[in-house]
């Protein structure tokens, strides 16, 4: 049963990945690599057939010494396989450090000198202009890189760095002053950019850590994983509240995590059971079923796992000779 409500938590997660922004680029999947353990197993196997194959049609046509032939020819494959991988390597990790230098140059680079952000003197319109320019381009390099969640995060920062800048230097500008309006476009534009790259990031980090809570095995890492990704979703909020996508992604969270516990509560009832502790594996079973009223209430989903504790709880409390009052469950 554990299983069961398991595979609807992490089904449930699986609906955060198509909770996030607008860009979908950043979907693309991971390329996949073969490992190293793996290739040679493979390249072994294919030079041993190899050798068997050249040995037996060389001692099929009568060579004294089909042997040398066939590990010649296992050699050479052997030999290519491995040049062949060390080429791919090599040009993967090339690929990695240009781009990594690209990124770093674009999105991690040396912050432009700014004088009058978070000081006392004013910002000029050409420093105005120079800030909106560097944020420009740190983003554009982050949609480049779109399924880098450090990108996003990078210009959002920033984003906000300058929102604060602006927020503190309006109330000191002159009435009728060119920089007013200036300040205001660049407030409309970074608020804008700001909101993109927030919610990129919201829906990258919040998938990867779903799929991770998926893959891991034990449930308090599922749980654990689970609430990393919530915690995610909640510093998305935290500036846009509003935001339906968001808020979506929220609520799956908290239903994947609420499963979660239920399964993990299911498990120590059953394990109790086996150690014959009919009145804790009742107490688990018991606050299973609290969690799946009070959360899961009127869903379709969950009435499956909501009968069959019920059905887990009736035969304990029949095993027990009758209903256990909640004092004596309180008292194991």
């Amino acid at each position: 049963m554990p299983q069961q409500i398991e595979k609807t938590a992490i089904g449930k997660a699986a609906i955060v990945t198509a909770a996030g922004g607008p860009d979908r680029r950043s979907r693309t999947a991971r390329p996949f690599w073969l490992p190293a353990s793996g290739f040679y197993v493979l390249a072994i196997a294919a030079s041993g057939g190899t050798f068997f194959l050249v040995w037996g049609i060389l001692h099929d046509g009568r060579d004294e010494t089909p042997w040398i032939g066939a590990g010649l020819a296992a050699s050479i494959v052997l030999g290519s396989a491995v040049f062949l991988r060390e080429i791919i390597l090599r040009n993967a990790r090339e690929r990695q450090v240009i781009e990594q230098r690209m990124l770093d140059r674009t999105l991690r680079g040396v912050r432009a000198a700014h004088p009058g952000v978070g000081t006392a003197h004013k910002i000029t319109l050409e420093q105005n202009a120079q800030m909106l320019r560097h944020i420009e381009k740190k983003s554009e390099a982050a949609r480049m890189f779109g399924k880098l969640p450090e990108g996003h995060r990078e210009v959002f920062d920033l984003c906000d760095e300058y929102l604060a800048a602006i927020s503190r230097e309006l109330p000191n500008v002159a009435i009728g002053s060119p920089r007013i309006a200036a300040f205001k476009n660049g407030e409309r534009v970074v608020r804008e950019v700001h909101r993109f790259h927030m919610m990129q990031w919201a829906e990258i980090e919040s998938r990867a850590l779903s799929l991770e809570s998926s893959k891991r095995v034990k449930v308090a890492e599922k749980i654990e994983s689970a609430g990393r990704a919530v915690d995610i979703v909640d510093a998305a909020l935290s500036h846009y509240p509003d935001e339906p996508a968001l808020i979506e992604s929220r609520t799956v969270l908290a239903e994947v995590i609420s499963s979660l516990e239920v399964s993990s509560l299911v498990e120590k009832a059953e394990r109790a059971e086996k150690r014959s502790n009919l009145k804790r594996a009742l107490v688990h079973y018991r606050h299973a079923l609290g969690l799946v009223e009070s959360r899961f209430a009127g869903t379709e989903d969950d009435r499956a796992p909501y009968e069959r504790i019920t059905r887990e709880i009736a035969r304990l409390e029949s095993m027990l000779e009758g209903p256990t009052s909640e004092t004596e469950v309180r008292d194991v």
